[in-house]
């Protein structure tokens, strides 16, 4: 599936609940699905500056896809980072570069999140891409 694919199925998803506690919850429980990340990723070079909360985020290229791998220890911050790994893993890096990650103003996270929260989730986006820069800077 492409990331925007990807994006609309969660949009789809975040329709079916009728308030933001459904919402909520629903978040709650992704980042219950949220694979563990190995405790040797659970480094400092790893965590994502800018998070009210800790969150590693872990970056490897399979082919020439990047995988993403994420962990909190806040479980709604982790059912937020289980989005974005769903949404940008598994992609080139140049299509990660290049996304537009609509899905968080369309389902209603940047103004039902607070102010922590959201830059939180900026600082995660922002990371990802970084990563997307990086390898996509290894294959010149």
């Amino acid at each position: 599936m492409t990331i925007n694919e990807i994006q609309d199925d969660i949009i789809e998803e975040f329709e079916l609940f009728d308030d933001w506690e459904g919402k909520y919850e629903y978040i709650i429980d992704l980042g219950k699905k949220l694979p563990k990340l190995a405790d040797e990723h659970k480094t400092e070079e790893n965590v994502i500056r800018g998070c009210q909360s800790t969150v590693w985020l872990n970056a490897y290229k399979s082919g020439d896809k990047l995988i993403f791998e994420a962990d909190s220890e806040a479980i709604i911050v982790k059912g937020l980072v289980s989005m974005l790994v769903k949404v940008l893993t598994n992609h080139t890096p140049k299509e990660i570069m290049n996304a537009d990650l609509y899905f968080i103003e369309k389902v209603g996270l940047a103004s039902h999140l607070a102010q922590t929260r959201s830059n939180g989730l900026a600082s995660m986006v922002k990371q990802m891409k970084a990563y997307a820069v990086a390898y996509q800077a290894q294959n010149f």
